[in-house]
């Protein structure tokens, strides 16, 4: 049987409400939850973890604690749009949270049509009438 993964300890909620304190500007509420989650791959076997979880700017966001010192995290706008961070996970809950908020941001910006790099002459849109103006966000 699979030891028990600890809860998010007090430093890393500080963590965690610092990091989103300077992303939004303001403080965020954080619930925590717990969700069985199947560590290793080759087994069926579901482990129960803490989590962390807001929400804002119409998206949900969980950090899950898979270990001691070990954090996976994703977000999500309805139950069939999920995404993650292209990483496995992460030994440090701050490199996981601001990991995931910059995969969110640049999400957000893809979304609105926007791509990081594009110059004024990239942002220039064909609404199909011939006329081909500038971006207007």
């Amino acid at each position: 049987m699979t030891p028990a993964i600890p809860d998010f300890t007090d430093s890393e909620l500080k963590l965690t409400n610092q990091t989103l304190l300077e992303r939004y500007g303001r403080m965020v509420a954080l619930q925590a939850a717990d969700a069985e989650v199947q560590l290793e791959p080759d087994s069926e076997d579901l482990t129960t973890c803490p989590v962390i979880y807001w929400e804002e700017r119409g998206a949900h966001f969980v950090v899950f604690k898979l270990g001691a010192s070990r954090f996976k995290a994703q977000f999500f706008y309805s139950d069939t749009t999920q995404y993650g961070t292209g990483k496995e996970s992460f030994d440090n809950v701050g490199d996981c949270v601001i990991t995931l908020l910059q995969v969110q941001a640049d999400h957000e910006q893809q979304m609105q049509g926007i791509r990081s790099g594009m110059t004024r002459l990239d942002m220039k849109e064909d609404s199909g009438d011939g006329y081909t103006g500038p971006l207007v966000i």
